[in-house]
């Protein structure tokens, strides 16, 4: 950006952290929304939680300053933070909920960043980011590199580093990094970490303004559904294969393996153990700065996924509206039938030519048939006096299959499966052969019934038709098993 008077002019007329850095309540504003927000990773706070923070952020101020320091009430303050003017916050809601949610805006986030440098460092290291930029060079030159030979010889080279190396520790002449170089390391470390959260937030920005743009389009749209999802998915393309949208999406996958994320935390939890780095009192959260990675990505990520919801919508909508316009022109048609129906126009309304010729001849018509009338006999009935044996009235057998279903579900609830043989066994056959057809018939919802052709059960009973009671009779069957 070329840093003329007229850029700079409009910077400061314009930009939000240059209106936050000339405000009166810059000190306010900064170190509250630092201590909330950028301090814990904070991406979203519900708006009751924040304004009983701030309020007692002010009761300490008014106790201090003076009762008239600050005369507004929080909740006031957080709307003319929010305020398009100023624009050092921004208000939404979250889906489902009716709570206003807030966040901090990539302008804040810069300017609080450029505050936190103006303060003196105890510590200033260079050789770090010196080695970062040989680093990044190196990268640069061998990733453009085209030429095999040239490539090979590069990669001969560092393999010819690392085995003297190796030769060295081997021979005992380990070189150790001294307490300077750790330091210096270290803050370069927790410097590129915020500066990644950082810049998390502004791409989820730039997503969250093209969902903006594509919901008032949708708004606007008077064209073709295929016109408006062309230009929506070109403009989300555009961003996604931007420079910034393929480094995010390259961080992204980079950060979702399992392995580096075990190898990140194993890392961190040796590096923060070293005494020179324990020194520095770093703050407890770098623990698990790879996981605040995810949050902050996982935000991103659901920013982009609202692009896809609004373009569903609006894919809805446009069915929900032709379906409405076909019923509106089915119901023109039925008012304009019944209006039609006291009063028919002269002459004929509508014609319709049929695709074949309806022949009736009077001989394939079928001939009248008088229905039948039933006779009844009108007789009085005599009672008779022929002597009938009613055994065969009493000896019918009535097999409850109500009782057989309460054993099977009964015996399915201690095991899982139960064979017919089994089940006879546990209740033996009372009615004998009808009985054992009546279980073969049992079909219920609890349970399923499975035929076993390879193996035969024998079931056995005793025949309570024999005088003696002695009688056995036997079934060979192939093997029946009820499963739940």
């Amino acid at each position: 950006m070329n840093l003329d008077y007229a850029t700079l002019e409009l910077l400061r007329q314009n930009h939000p952290a240059w209106r936050l850095l000339r405000s009166d309540h810059a000190p306010l504003v900064a170190s509250f929304l630092h201590r909330v927000f950028i301090a814990p990773n904070r991406r979203e706070i519900a708006q009751a939680d924040l304004a009983e923070a701030l309020e007692d952020e002010l009761f300490g101020l008014r106790e201090r300053l003076g009762r008239d320091a600050f005369p507004k009430s929080a909740l006031d303050y957080l709307n003319d933070w929010t305020a398009n003017e100023r624009g050092w916050l921004r208000k939404f809601y979250r889906q489902g909920s009716d709570e206003p949610q807030f966040d901090l805006t990539p302008a804040t986030e810069k300017a609080i960043a450029w505050l936190d440098t103006l303060t003196a460092r105890a510590f200033v290291g260079t050789e770090s980011r010196l080695l970062t930029l040989f680093d990044l060079l190196r990268q640069m030159s061998e990733g453009s590199e085209s030429d095999p030979q040239t490539r090979i010889a590069e990669l001969q080279k560092r393999r010819d580093e690392i085995d003297d190396e190796m030769a060295r520790i081997l021979a005992g002449d380990i070189s150790l990094l001294d307490d300077a170089a750790l330091k210096d390391r270290f803050q370069q470390f927790i410097a590129l970490a915020r500066e990644l959260l950082a810049d998390f937030r502004e791409v989820e920005h730039n997503f969250r303004g093209l969902d903006r743009r594509v919901r008032e389009r949708i708004t606007l749209w008077e064209g073709s559904k295929g016109a408006l999802l062309e230009q929506i998915t070109g403009e989300r393309d555009a961003i996604a294969d931007s420079d910034q949208g393929k480094s995010f999406r390259a961080f992204w996958d980079f950060l979702m393996s399992n392995r580096r994320q075990e190898e990140l935390t194993a890392l961190l939890e040796r590096v923060l153990a070293l005494p020179p780095v324990a020194e520095l009192t770093p703050d407890a959260r770098l623990r698990r700065i790879h996981y605040d990675w995810l949050e902050a990505g996982e935000h991103t990520q659901r920013t982009v996924a609202l692009l896809s919801q609004q373009m569903r919508r609006f894919l809805d909508d446009q069915a929900w509206l032709e379906n409405r316009r076909i019923m509106d022109i089915l119901h023109g048609i039925e008012s304009k039938a019944l209006a039609l129906r006291q009063m028919p126009p002269a002459g004929a309304i509508m014609e319709i030519a049929d695709t074949a010729v309806d022949v009736e001849l009077p001989m394939e018509r079928p001939l009248y048939t008088p229905p039948l009338k039933p006779l009844i006999a009108d007789a009085a009935l005599a009672a008779g006096d022929t002597d009938v044996d009613a055994a065969a009235l009493f000896s019918q057998v009535m097999i409850d299959k109500t009782a057989l279903l309460r054993h099977v579900r009964h015996s399915l609830q201690q095991h899982s499966q139960v064979s017919l043989r089994e089940l006879c066994q546990a209740r033996p056959l009372e009615q004998g052969l009808a009985e054992l057809i009546a279980y073969l018939q049992l079909t219920g919802e609890d349970f399923k019934t499975l035929v076993d052709e390879e193996t035969s059960d024998t079931i056995v009973w005793q025949d309570r038709g024999t005088s003696s009671g002695e009688r056995m009779k036997q079934a060979q069957l192939p093997r029946v098993i009820f499963v739940k």
